[in-house]
């Protein structure tokens, strides 16, 4: 009778402990505009890789990349993050070169995973006499959102090319669509950038019309510019079949890498649900590329190097390692080893106070 009675107040234990071993736990993964391409992603990851985890994850909306990686490190909840590769490494640069902000900001960033090329647009109007991206330097040009990969991305753009910062006084930082509505309006406004991955809702839902309003500037990989511009950036197509309302042709362009990154989380709990969260990546891969976004179908399964100062977040990694193998996938290569005015760099990353 004793051991009957030591075996169900065992029993019972195991049952009160199993509800909490199997409970979701409710997460965020910041991405950008509710009309951009990392929403979507995020969403994918939401409703294909998070159940499996035990996950309960939400797609949150925000600036972008560098109001991204700002969250990631403070706001509680958001345990997943979109970045654009230039972002990064801009917050990498501008901690090894002293800024204490930037440096406790991306230190503790980590990368599950590197995903696509993100395209970048630069659109003018459509009797503009500026036709290639190489003949934006006297125009006033909207950056994008302050707080945003799309800001950053211009400036580095912009440097590269011409060797100087974008000037304030052509500089504007409004959203997507205020800046196209300034653009063929009152047209105090030039060029807008975009950085969205193809198909972009926002140029997906233009009308015929447009066309005659507004065009994409080409990118002439043989202008003596672009050499300087390749070193951070991709050169990519923008395809017709993705904007029939706005392009008779492919257009030549760049692009921008994403990756899916996170914290350097060294909690067991987090740390699980992050490494159940990349195993059920790895299974459901053909899933998302399947059933989610387009983009999908143009990332690898892979972890390649990574940049100087880029880590990948080990228990994600030897998970993804893992299952790929199972998977009799190739080897995975292994990770790297590892107060003055503001710049207008510090400013797009929210790194002045």
């Amino acid at each position: 009778m004793r051991n009957i009675a030591c075996a169900t107040v065992l029993l019972a234990g195991l049952l009160c402990q199993a509800p909490a071993a199997l409970a979701e736990v409710a997460y965020k993964i910041v991405t950008a505009s509710e009309r951009g391409t990392y929403i979507k992603i995020g969403r994918d990851l939401a409703q294909f890789v998070a159940p499996a985890a035990g996950i309960e994850l939400e797609s949150v909306p925000s600036a972008g990349s560098a109001e991204n990686v700002r969250r990631l490190r403070y706001e509680p909840g958001v345990k997943l993050a979109l970045v654009q590769s230039d972002v990064y490494q801009s917050f990498l640069d501008m901690a090894a070169s002293g800024n204490v902000a930037a440096g406790n900001m991306i230190r503790p960033t980590r990368v599950i995973l590197p995903l696509y090329n993100e395209e970048i647009y630069f659109i003018a109007r459509a009797d503009s006499d500026l036709n290639y991206i190489h003949e934006i330097q006297n125009a006033k040009i909207n950056a994008g959102e302050l707080g945003s990969g799309t800001a950053l991305t211009s400036a580095t753009l912009y440097r590269a090319m011409f060797g100087s910062s974008l000037p304030d006084a052509r500089a504007s930082y409004l959203s997507n669509e205020e800046a196209l509505a300034k653009l063929v309006t009152d047209q105090s406004v030039d060029v807008v950038a975009i950085v969205a991955g193809q198909p972009a809702k926002l140029l997906v839902d233009m009308k015929p019309e447009s066309r005659k309003l507004i065009k994409l500037l080409k990118f002439d990989p043989a202008h003596a510019s672009s050499e300087a511009v390749l070193k951070t950036y991709f050169s990519t197509s923008v395809r017709a079949s993705n904007y029939p309302n706005l392009l008779a042709a492919d257009l030549p362009a760049l692009a921008v890498k994403a990756f899916l990154v996170t914290y350097d989380f060294q909690l067991q709990g987090a740390g699980s649900y992050l490494r159940n969260f990349a195993r059920s990546l790895c299974q459901n891969f053909s899933l998302l590329q399947d059933k989610g976004h387009p983009k999908w179908r143009e990332v690898d399964l892979a972890l390649p190097d990574l940049g100087r100062g880029w880590f990948y977040y080990g228990p994600t990694t030897r998970e993804l390692r893992t299952c790929i193998a199972s998977q009799s996938r190739p080897a995975l290569s292994a990770p790297a080893n590892p107060v003055k005015a503001c710049s207008q760099q510090e400013r797009i990353l929210g790194l002045c106070k």
